[in-house]
């Protein structure tokens, strides 16, 4: 089965409001044409509304970099999936590593919010990955296994469309280091393995396995050219318009 690419810009703690206004302006006047794979840009949480209005009438969806597990209540500083929902949001970051690092998040607490994202008709972006000391150990596919096993327990195969996995080496993000395209491909492959034994088969080939860690224009087309690898998560390359129009060409 055929599967449009993705490209996601995840933005991080990065572009004040008008700023971000500003980015997806330029991404509008840049972007020509009919497109030929998924756009998605995750800005913080005080931007998404306002940029939901102005990628109005483009290719562009929002992505929330976040959620918090519980519907309601006396949460101060977490935000709702339906709240998410409400602001126009279509996807959102779970699970990303520096979450797990920064701010303790566990596999357990990542599989509540993947749980209450899709309950609320919000397309979850799971990230995984292993540290250097883990690859190094050669603990990958332990580490991968692990976190898909518990990050989707209790999914059932109803919301297996619904979802993203972002293959995120945590040696890779940020440091310049990237994960040469037989590595990425190796993992991707697994991935779609350990699918299989989540998921009924034939839904497996309905989720998209994205590669995220130091992507650049330089690298994107040989990534994109891996048979597993159906998209791109990118940090810091998307904070720039063309570097990210640039990369959403090559992944179509």
């Amino acid at each position: 089965m055929s599967k449009k690419s993705i490209i996601i810009g995840n933005w991080k703690m990065n572009k004040t409001v008008s700023e971000a206004i500003r980015l997806i302006t330029e991404l509008k006047s840049l972007l020509s044409g009919k497109q030929e794979v998924e756009i998605v840009v995750a800005p913080s949480y005080v931007a998404l509304h306002p940029c939901e209005i102005a990628a109005q009438g483009t290719p562009i969806q929002l992505a929330a970099q976040n959620v918090f597990y519980e519907e309601s209540g006396a949460y101060t500083g977490e935000v709702s999936a339906q709240m998410l929902v409400d602001a126009g949001v279509k996807y959102v970051i779970i699970g990303h590593s520096e979450r797990r690092q920064h701010f303790g998040e566990t596999d357990a607490i990542v599989n509540r919010k993947v749980k209450v994202s899709l309950e609320n008709e919000l397309k979850v972006i799971l990230c995984v990955g292993e540290t250097k000391t883990e690859r190094q150990q050669n603990k990958t596919f332990e580490v991968i296994e692990r976190q898909l096993r518990e990050g989707l327990r209790g999914v059932n195969d109803t919301y297996a469309e619904d979802l993203i996995i972002a293959y995120e080496p945590i040696w890779a993000i940020g440091t310049g280091d990237t994960a040469t395209p037989g590595i990425a491909e190796e993992v991707h492959r697994f991935i779609y393995e350990k699918l299989g034994v989540i998921f009924r088969r034939d839904l497996v080939q309905k989720i998209r396995v994205i590669y995220g860690g130091s992507v650049t224009p330089q690298n994107v087309r040989d990534l994109m050219a891996q048979p597993d690898i159906d998209g791109a998560l990118i940090g810091a390359a998307s904070l720039e318009a063309r570097s990210f129009v640039e990369m959403i060409n090559y992944g179509e």
